[in-house]
């Protein structure tokens, strides 16, 4: 007979009659004492194949328990939830599950719990998120939920854990949990992040996002430790339904003549720079040719000094904060959420406009005042960098205004997502300010290419 143990992350097969049938399973080898390793998310499959040839074995490896979750506040699915559902259901409990910001992404999760009937992990990118899990668990099932992260070091059968910190503990609770789920999984494939699924030997996954897709690609990453993509509803098919109705409108700010003028002549020295050296910023790793070249002369630092000059001239004009004027003058009684590329440009915004910016320098206690206050309609406004993003829940937003950003497709649908929480009688508007005649145009061309764009987009 063999035992199976669970060691350092991974698994090891011991015993006097080894079976060697584990060896057809990939990533297996072979160690000392003719004993079997393989990658910890080989565990079904080898308790499986043990099973089914009708070898003897007994498992040590796994440490999770067998749980009957019940919801104490029973909620009717919606249908594209049940299908969700039964999709990864039928595809052996796991794969991704896409859909928009605000579709109940976190509900076909407590589901999926039901479902699988297993100690289950929940895994999370930021502190701000792993609150709103717990206490939507601890709604659901009436139970306690643990937390992995931050001052937090507690484990229960229902845990949420950070990536970070599910990453660095994953040696330690990668065999206590039957289920993980994995929220905003385009997080996974990190190095770091990965830890927690390539040391978990969980037979049941549930990978939830809006934006699947990795820039670069890395989709691969997902049917070796989650599983496949399995079900997949995007924005525009769920507007006006499940989610609130919404319109896009981009609108060209022209620089002024002075501004003009200081814009092609600082992007002017910048461009000399880069075709006189034959430098490519823009290609696979160009950016940081571009900076280990220009670090090395006075010239190649004034490039520099003239590239951050140009961007911020393009990013925040005059004609941008009068943009601006006139939106909240148009929407004096909705909740109005305001995108920068960078805290710079939210504070400057929150000191002309006299509103609330919330960046990742806000302690923790002062954002929960400040989004409590933006629910309540106390402060209808708020201007923030990147932390609004994704993942925190924002409801009550009807406006967004992205005001800078990048070219990531992933970024632009996750703020469009903040907006369409459905609410009677809801339309949500999202504007885009770009500046005219400067890199800001292909940023904005770049970051479009979605169908929510496609279908709703308009140009003012």
């Amino acid at each position: 007979m063999s035992t199976i143990l669970y060691y350092k992350g991974g698994l090891v097969v011991r015993g006097s009659t080894t079976p060697r049938s584990a060896l057809e399973l990939p990533g297996a080898t072979t160690g000392g004492a003719g004993e079997l390793r393989l990658p910890a998310p080989a565990y079904r499959d080898l308790v499986v194949l043990l099973a089914n040839r009708g070898e003897r074995f007994e498992d040590r490896a796994r440490a999770y328990a067998e749980v009957a979750w019940r919801e104490v506040h029973p909620r009717r699915p919606f249908p594209h939830q049940t299908e969700a559902l039964e999709a990864w259901w039928r595809a052996g409990g796991r794969g991704v599950v896409a859909l928009p910001t605000g579709a109940g992404k976190s509900h076909v999760a407590i589901l999926a719990m039901q479902r699988a009937r297993r100690s289950a992990l929940v895994v999370v990118p930021t502190l701000d998120l792993m609150e709103e899990w717990r206490a939507r668990i601890e709604f659901a099932f009436g139970a306690d939920v643990a937390r992995l992260g931050g001052e937090e070091r507690r484990l229960a059968d229902l845990t949420v854990a950070t990536y970070a910190s599910a990453g660095r503990r994953a040696g330690e609770i990668g065999n206590r949990f039957g289920l993980v789920v994995f929220d905003e999984c385009h997080h996974l494939p990190g190095e770091e992040f990965s830890r927690a699924a390539r040391w978990s030997i969980a037979p049941y996954r549930l990978g939830l996002s809006a934006t699947p897709e990795r820039a670069g690609g890395g989709g691969g990453v997902y049917e070796n430790l989650i599983g496949p993509i399995v079900y997949r509803r995007e924005i525009d098919e769920m507007a006006g339904g499940i989610l609130s109705d919404y319109e896009v409108a981009t609108l060209a700010i022209e620089l002024s003549p002075v501004e003009r003028e200081r814009y092609e002549a600082r992007r002017g020295e910048y461009l000399d720079f880069v075709r006189g050296r034959g430098l490519s910023p823009g290609s696979p790793d160009g950016w940081k040719e571009f900076l280990r070249v220009a670090s090395r002369s006075p010239a190649g630092r004034r490039a520099f000094r003239a590239f951050l000059d140009q961007k911020d001239l393009a990013n925040s004009p005059s004609g941008k904060f009068d943009a601006l004027e006139r939106i909240l003058s148009r929407h004096p009684r909705e909740r109005v959420l305001v995108f920068s590329t960078d805290n710079a440009t939210a504070y400057r915004v929150s000191r002309i406009f006299l509103v609330p910016a919330l960046t990742h320098r806000t302690r923790p206690g002062e954002r929960r005042e400040l989004l409590a206050s933006f629910a309540a309609g106390t402060l209808p406004v708020l201007v923030t960098s990147r932390v609004l993003n994704e993942g925190i829940d924002v409801p009550e937003a009807s406006v967004a205004v992205v005001w800078s950003g990048t070219g990531s497709v992933r970024e632009h649908v996750q703020r469009l997502g903040r907006i369409l929480r459905r609410r009677e009688g809801k339309r949500a508007v999202l504007y885009e300010l770009v500046s005219r005649r400067t890199s800001e145009e292909s940023v904005s061309a770049r970051r479009r290419n979605h169908v929510a764009y496609a279908r709703k987009g308009n140009r003012c």
